[in-house]
């Protein structure tokens, strides 16, 4: 108790003899806004075609996808520069989960395998995971993102927060509904070019299957000569 009526009277001195410290409001901590990022996909292919990634797939359609920096700008120009070196060009959708998502970017169709340049420093935004979202995977490691992605079938909000979301479909989104299911699919879906927008490429398209030649046998020949 003589301890506590000390300090209060000290205090209380103290208010006194400087009143004007006394009244004076602390200042409050300055802080800086956080950036203000656009949730608005732009769904027109012809504006900015230079954040418009395009996937000509095997199963015979082209896939637009609407890159978003402000999203996720590490990510956004680590898929353009692997796109404009042809890395993704021949990749397999390894990982297709009805319902999900489908995932590529690995080209050695397991899983396991990446780009040789570094790993990506998590860029988790507030963007919801909704049907056609572009996500970069990752294994249980946050800043493990390398060139595999995903592309989401519906909605799936589990994954906000914790994957990057980098993109949105804006085109050809009937085509990543028959991309080939499997983990992985027995004839998998595959990427045969993958490109921007502002480069100009032609879709490519899969090579017509070989029309199967008629098997002629000895007897066969021998009948038609006796005819």
């Amino acid at each position: 108790m003589i301890r506590r009526s000390v300090a209060a009277l000290a205090i209380g001195l103290s208010l006194v003899s400087f009143p004007a410290f006394a009244k004076k409001a602390p200042k409050a901590p300055i802080t800086t806004p956080a950036p203000v990022v656009s949730t608005v996909v732009d769904m027109d292919p012809t504006h900015d075609p230079d954040n418009v990634l395009a996937l000509d797939l095997s199963n015979g359609g082209r896939v637009l996808i609407r890159l978003m920096p402000g999203w996720a700008p590490h990510h956004v120009e680590r898929v353009k520069e692997l796109a404009k070196e042809g890395f993704y060009n021949g990749v397999i959708f390894h990982r297709v989960i009805d319902g999900f998502m489908a995932q590529t970017g690995d080209p050695t169709g397991t899983g396991q395998g990446g780009s040789k340049l570094p790993d990506l420093k998590a860029e988790f935004n507030y963007m919801p995971h909704l049907r056609g979202t572009v996500s970069m995977a990752r294994t249980n490691e946050p800043d493990t993102a390398n060139s595999q992605f995903f592309i989401v079938f519906y909605p799936r909000f589990a994954l906000d927060h914790r994957y990057t979301n980098f993109g949105r479909v804006i085109s050809g989104m009937d085509i990543v509904d028959s991309i080939q299911r499997g983990e992985p699919p027995a004839n998998p879906t595959k990427i045969l070019q993958a490109s921007l927008l502002s480069e100009n490429k032609p879709q490519a398209k899969p090579e017509p299957a070989p029309v199967a030649q008629p098997v002629i046998s000895a007897d066969m020949l021998s009948k038609s000569k006796s005819s």
